[in-house]
């Protein structure tokens, strides 16, 4: 009889060792799913904005060869609000993906415009501005319409979505395609069109106004333009629990007027979407 009480005890003590295991096990695997990104952040205390710095007035060096713009100034303002500090990491455009997932910056953040195509592969802010993809040539050009641009040597950013943009204009892209010179930045670009290196550069709205006030006469803007587009703040598709945080943030700025300041400051009007 005791025998056969040891026995049962010690059969008891092996289930149970091995039900506690199990238990252990899972608890340490945890959801497959957990998302870790906004803690991660609070840990380190600040996050990484990835910027053209030569995009103004969304992102740009100043007299002092100091980060400014519109873009920098939400980024700053997001940041305190969040309770954490921002950095600003300047990147080629064209490498934007790698520099994200490689975990070299946290968001991108400089005029970054919302596609279907990217939205397979970023999480995305609600949009905060919607802009145009214009045409710009010199004030002396005779080019009237996008049907005069056939054959002409036209400038582009490399990697941006002006690209897209024009592409997705087919009639118009099949007769300049041939003839589309990719920049790595838009000024070198329009640097060039003044030169007369090419005859039209296609570039966002907000930078190629903002660049034409800063040289009068050198150039004009085409009635004819490459559609609207919408401006977001890119992160990894993983990054949900971050993404909710700068959400939040951004809604109270729109809300309390934060943004439409931050945007009379560069625009002298609030051109910030609700």
């Amino acid at each position: 009889m005791r025998r056969n009480f040891v026995l049962f005890v010690v059969l008891c003590l092996v289930m149970g060792l091995m039900v506690g295991c199990g238990q252990t096990d899972n608890e340490a695997q945890g959801p497959a799913d957990t998302d870790t990104s906004w803690q991660e952040i609070q840990d380190k205390g600040y996050f990484i904005v990835g910027l053209d710095d030569a995009f103004p007035p969304m992102g740009f060096r100043d007299e002092n060869n100091e980060i400014a713009g519109f873009d920098i100034d939400m980024a700053r303002e997001a940041a305190a609000r969040m309770g954490v500090e921002v950095q600003f990491q300047p990147i080629s455009w064209d490498a934007k993906d790698a520099e994200l997932n490689s975990g070299n910056i946290d968001v991108i953040w400089n005029a970054f415009t919302i596609t279907e195509e990217r939205l397979q592969n970023f999480l995305f802010t609600k949009p905060y501005i919607e802009d145009h993809q214009i045409i710009v040539v010199r004030t002396d050009s005779t080019i009237a319409t996008k049907a005069d641009l056939a054959g002409k040597e036209i400038g582009i950013q490399a990697g941006s979505s002006a690209i897209e943009a024009v592409q997705a204009d087919a009639a118009t892209y099949e007769t300049i395609k041939d003839n589309l010179r990719e920049f790595d930045t838009n000024d070198m670009a329009l640097r060039d069109l003044a030169g007369g290196g090419l005859e039209a550069v296609v570039v966002d709205e907000v930078v190629g106004r903002y660049y034409l006030s800063n040289h009068p006469g050198e150039y004009k803007v085409l009635e004819d333009n490459f559609g609207v587009e919408a401006f977001g703040v890119g992160l990894r598709l993983s990054d949900k629990a971050f993404l909710a945080e700068l959400e939040k943030a951004l809604d109270e700025m729109k809300a309390d007027g934060t943004a439409a300041e931050i945007s009379q400051k560069w625009f002298g009007e609030d051109i910030t979407k609700k």
